[in-house]
């Protein structure tokens, strides 16, 4: 098995990204808890935790969108990070995908609708495959429309 060298960003830098969003689509600056942020940045480089690159990139979305690290614009954040993520480790070719695909994602993340195994499940497709396969499209559908 081949190692692949993955990049990481700090709280630092997470937080520039934050505050670029907020100056430029609006919202309530600052933050409410940033040890949430910065346990979710580390946790992302620990292996035994989160082996692949796409648990990686799960962890740090659910993170940002489900912990709220942020006053406002975590589901704005939780996309752009991911993005960010994506781009640090050499994934161009998915980033317009990525950001056109987990929009509504990442809102039904926070309303409970998309679990963590599902997020993995688009996150691996969007990276992996030219679209969502058949199955992975009923089950995101099960689960934004047939759920409570």
């Amino acid at each position: 098995m081949m190692n692949i060298q993955i990049l990481y960003f700090d709280t630092k830098h997470a937080i520039a990204v934050h505050d670029w969003i907020i100056e430029n689509s609006g919202g309530l600056s600052g933050y409410r808890e940033l040890g949430l942020l910065d346990s979710a940045l580390e946790h992302i480089q620990n292996d035994l935790y989160y082996p692949s690159f796409e648990e990686k990139l799960k962890h740090l979305i659910y993170a940002v969108n489900k912990f709220h690290p942020f006053s406002d614009g975590n589901k704005r954040s939780s996309l752009t990070l991911g993005a960010y993520f994506l781009e640090l480790n050499g994934y161009d070719y998915c980033i317009k995908k990525f950001v056109q695909e987990m929009e509504n994602i990442v809102v039904w993340l926070a309303e409970g609708k998309i679990k963590e195994d599902l997020l993995f499940e688009i996150i691996t497709s969007i990276i992996e495959e030219d679209d969502y396969s058949e199955s992975l499209k009923l089950r995101i559908f099960e689960a934004v429309y047939t759920s409570d």
